[in-house]
């Protein structure tokens, strides 16, 4: 897994007060951290423990939905894909084989195989437990990455953030079913900003509303992107994204952004 250092400690809380202020979002901004030894994840102040069987899904929704701070291992999700997208299960031949998903969400065991290999995970070995926590809280101190739920037009903004400064042309996949490894798996995975579209399982067992896409990125960037949209706010580029009418004559609005350049 690939980590950023960020050049300095950074204000967890007055980072998102400025998203939210910037965003308006609806759902809480969390962090996700994860651990080599379960006795680090259980010092976390406050740390709840599941005491039922989970999917890594509702465990996220617990720190987003109900700002809860929560740290599980293997033994309390509810099987091989959960465990192995975060890397506290194996991706052996028989998770990659995904025999399960054959006639529920591929036609055939080759497809089946492909979307498996498809997957961003953390690799097996490294880590034992995880934890996620509201990024306000400043339990995890710091997280390895942090969860924006966002709707498209809070995204794009979020997304024009992180581009205004050091541009890069962001390239994302689709892997269908087990999102996360859309998300969370690919940024823990490689540290790099990672969009995802909330799967069927994320939606229906995390309780993801339809509108919301999520963001899976390290502090040092959402501090990026943070200061990207300040810088766009002043520029008169902000959300919410006021409509200007689809028949009326464009160059008065054009005007405000671009005709002294």
């Amino acid at each position: 897994m690939q980590q950023q250092t960020p050049p300095e400690q950074l204000d967890l809380a007055s980072m998102v007060a400025d998203l939210n202020s910037l965003l308006r979002l609806k759902t809480t901004v969390i962090g996700m951290k994860m651990f080599a030894h379960v006795e680090d994840m259980l010092a976390i102040p406050k740390i709840r423990r599941p005491t039922a069987i989970h999917t890594t899904d509702q465990i996220v929704s617990m720190a987003s939905r109900l700002g809860w701070t929560v740290g599980i291992t293997a033994d309390d999700l509810v099987g091989a894909q959960c465990r192995a997208v975060i890397g506290l299960g194996p991706q052996d031949e028989k998770w990659l084989a995904g025999q399960s998903y054959v006639g529920v969400w591929h036609g055939t065991a080759e497809d089946a195989r492909k979307r498996q290999e498809a997957l961003d995970v953390v690799p097996f070995g490294q880590y034992q437990a995880l934890a996620v926590s509201p990024l306000s809280s400043g339990r995890l101190d710091p997280p390895d990455i942090c969860l924006v739920y966002a709707t498209p037009g809070q995204m794009i903004i979020l997304i024009n953030g992180l581009q205004y400064t050091g541009y890069k042309k962001f390239e994302w996949g689709v892997v269908g079913e087990t999102a996360c490894a859309d998300s969370w798996g690919r940024a823990l995975k490689t540290g790099e900003p990672s969009l995802s579209l909330p799967c069927f399982a994320e939606r229906r067992y995390g309780g993801v509303p339809d509108e919301e896409m999520l963001m899976a990125l390290s502090p040092s960037h959402l501090a990026k992107a943070i200061s990207g949209m300040k810088a766009l706010a002043r520029n008169g580029l902000r959300y919410p994204i006021a409509p200007y009418g689809i028949q009326s004559d464009v160059r008065a609005g054009m005007g405000v952004s671009y005709a002294k350049k």
